[in-house]
This record gives C-alpha cells, sequence and structure tokens, in this order.
C-alpha cells in the first residue's frame, strides 16, 4: 500500500496577475483551511509537496518565489503557508501540476499513490491537475474548502467533474488527517 501526499498548488503568489483581483477573496478565506491541513498532514507524517507556478520567471527558483510573493501587497495569504525544511518543491509553467514537470518521478520515488489537492485555482490548475492524476492511476481527493477560486459557479462545476468523471474523493478538510 503507497502513501498520501498532499499538494498544495500555486499558493506561493504575489496576485498580480490577470484575475486576481477575482481570486483574492476565496483565496483569502482558504489560507487558514489550508494551514491547517498542512499541519495536520506534517503531524501524521505525509509529504507535503508545493507544485507552484513560475509566472515565466525562468531564471528563478522557489526560494526566489516565496521571496517575492512575502515582499509583496499579499504575504498575509502566503505566510502562513510557507514551506518548512522538509516540504518539496516543484515548478510547473502551466496548469497541470504533471505538465513538463518531474512531479511523477518525485511521487513514484517516494511511493505515493494518493494526492490530497489543495490551492488555487479549482476551475483550472486544480481541475486539470486532478485529471491528470487520474489517468495516471493515482488516487485523488480535493477538499473542497481548501481550494480557492475565480467563478464559484465554475469552481462547484469543477467539483463535480473531478467527483464524477474522475472517481475524485470530495470531502471537507476536517475529514482529513483527523
Amino acid at each position: 500500500m503507497g502513501k498520501t501526499a498532499l499538494i498544495v498548488i500555486d499558493m506561493i503568489n504575489t496576485y498580480d496577475h490577470a484575475d486576481a483581483e477575482l481570486l483574492l477573496p476565496s483565496a483569502a478565506e482558504v489560507v487558514p483551511t489550508v494551514a491547517a491541513l498542512m499541519k495536520r498532514a506534517r503531524g501524521s507524517g505525509a509529504p507535503v509537496v508545493y507544485v507552484n507556478d513560475n509566472f515565466g520567471e525562468w531564471r528563478s527558483h522557489h526560494g526566489e518565489l516565496l521571496d517575492k510573493a512575502l515582499a509583496g501587497p499579499h504575504a498575509s495569504l502566503v505566510a502562513p503557508l510557507k514551506p518548512d525544511d522538509k516540504s518539496l518543491f516543484v515548478l510547473k509553467a502551466r496548469h497541470s501540476i504533471f505538465f513538463e514537470t518531474p512531479l511523477q518521478y518525485l511521487l513514484s520515488q517516494q511511493g505515493i499513490d494518493r494526492l490530497v489537492l489543495c490551492g488555487q485555482v479549482v476551475e483550472q490548475c486544480i481541475l486539470y491537475s486532478a485529471l491528470d492524476a487520474h489517468i495516471r492511476h493515482l488516487e485523488v481527493t480535493v477538499p473542497r474548502d481548501a481550494v480557492a477560486h475565480i467563478h464559484a459557479d465554475l469552481a462547484d462545476a469543477a467539483l463535480r467533474m473531478m467527483e464524477r468523471n474522475m472517481g475524485a474523493h470530495v470531502c471537507a478538510s476536517d475529514d482529513l488527517w483527523t
């Protein structure tokens, strides 16, 4: 039997991109939930893997992204979610956490076959990542209260699609690592 990892998607963010104003209220709402989920995952020994957009900064690494986000006007959304010394970090260029990244190899090396996806944006990066995980025969869980959205109606539809079409387990974050 494999193990479960918490995947934190795109939460190291400066929020200076298109649709950021629409995303900010939802992001602010989920940050405490994601932070609590990260704490419980770490406490259970589950790996926490950050998969984050590189925002077109091809010369940067995760430390630079974190520093830039913490120096920005929305640092309060990033500070509670800072990686610790045991966190793993993968940079991505597009929506899916798997597209052109070493994530699948990392998961295989760690013996991980179940993913809990949290972060942003549920109707984009979370949805596409769940599909890519599904076609790789990985089990997927999405805590509905730990994913931020730009458009609430599309977020609801995305969660239904993940549950119905991909067999994802959609639940409350309190149901995980209790």
